[in-house]
């Protein structure tokens, strides 16, 4: 399993960003977990790991936030026929986030916390659809 897309670790050549993207490569199949918050830092990091989107078996999307779907735009640009499996659940995409949901928990370093024990201004959740016009769209409940 290689980790492409979190706001962990100690600095690297990877962007860090609220969200989360996985590759699993297992009995000669490889599996994409999730797609991240931001397609443009997907792609970054994709790119810098040098992974074949085209190569994918197929597309697991762990829940429908933004910091996990973003990356989807960018995705099926370079693999538009890959299998994706999604669940049916609400969502909400590019809304803020409170900064208490970064909670700290005392005594990690700083490598295993969130941007390095760092905050962002402000906590922006992604979307896979950035220029999809919402109205029409009803909210879940």
């Amino acid at each position: 399993m290689t980790i492409l897309y979190d706001a962990f670790g100690p600095p690297s050549a990877l962007k860090m960003d609220w969200g989360f993207v996985a590759l699993i490569q297992y009995g000669g199949r490889q599996i994409l977990f999730d797609t991240g918050n931001n397609a443009k830092i997907f792609e970054h990091n994709v790119k810098e790991l040098g992974v074949d989107l085209k190569r994918l078996d197929a597309v697991v999307i762990s829940h429908r936030h933004g910091d996990h779907t973003s990356g989807l735009n960018y995705l099926l640009q370079v693999n538009p026929g890959v299998k994706i499996y999604a669940p049916v659940a609400g969502a909400y995409f590019n809304g803020k986030a409170p900064l208490s949901f970064l909670e700290r928990e005392q005594g990690l370093p700083p490598n295993m916390t969130y941007y390095r024990n760092s905050s962002p201004e402000v906590l922006v959740t992604g979307s896979p659809w950035p220029d999809a016009n919402p109205k029409g769209c009803i909210a879940p409940r």
